[in-house]
């Protein structure tokens, strides 16, 4: 069966990511069409990038990126859960991304976004970055306001047309994901190497 993984984008004390992520993964695990997990970055401890070789290469020698590459390797597709910082994503997640290459290589990924313009230019940074690592996005993404999908922007009230829209999405991500597992089936990924 496909398997999804849904990426918490933030590290910062008091994030609103988690929230957000485990409210897209009650909603996915209602649905039968893969399995849905939820992956927090802030549990893999990654450092700002500190391999040696680039990405790559799959000469991975951190046991903190040996981690985080066999269960980014697991999934078939991804939802990111990201904040907009500063018109972009959170420096944590963009470095989560750069650790890795093979693992997202002809996977599908969908998005989750919020700020205060719904987090839409964070994604738009987002979608450049995904196509240089071989990934497909899928159009429809998922914009939370801050100002109608949070209560004093801090307590999650999302609205019932965001429901839908989660929905949509990973209609889209589960039938991508579907469709390049043949691709994937005719690639061999590069194997995380220990060692120089």
């Amino acid at each position: 069966m496909t398997r999804i993984g849904i990426i918490i984008g933030s590290t910062r004390p008091g994030r609103n990511g988690e929230t957000v992520a485990r409210w897209v993964h009650d909603i996915a695990t209602k649905r039968v069409d893969a399995e849905y997990e939820l992956v927090d970055i802030k549990d893999f401890n990654l450092p700002h990038l500190d391999e040696m070789a680039p990405p790559s290469l799959g000469q991975y020698t951190q046991p903190h990126t040996l981690r985080w590459a066999e269960k980014i390797a697991s999934f078939d597709g991804y939802v990111f859960v990201t904040p907009e910082y500063n018109h972009s994503t959170s420096g944590a997640l963009k470095n989560a991304i750069d650790f890795l290459y093979a693992e997202w290589n002809n996977k599908a990924t969908g998005f989750v976004s919020y700020g205060s313009v719904g987090g839409t230019r964070a994604v738009e940074h987002l979608r450049l970055v995904v196509a240089e690592l071989q990934m497909a996005d899928v159009r429809a993404q998922v914009a939370l306001s801050l100002f109608t999908d949070f209560e004093n922007f801090s307590v999650f009230k999302p609205g019932p047309h965001q429901v839908d829209a989660v929905n949509t999405m990973l209609d889209q991500l589960v039938a991508w994901s579907g469709a390049l597992a043949t691709l994937r089936a005719g690639t061999t990924m590069a194997t995380p190497q220990s060692g120089t």
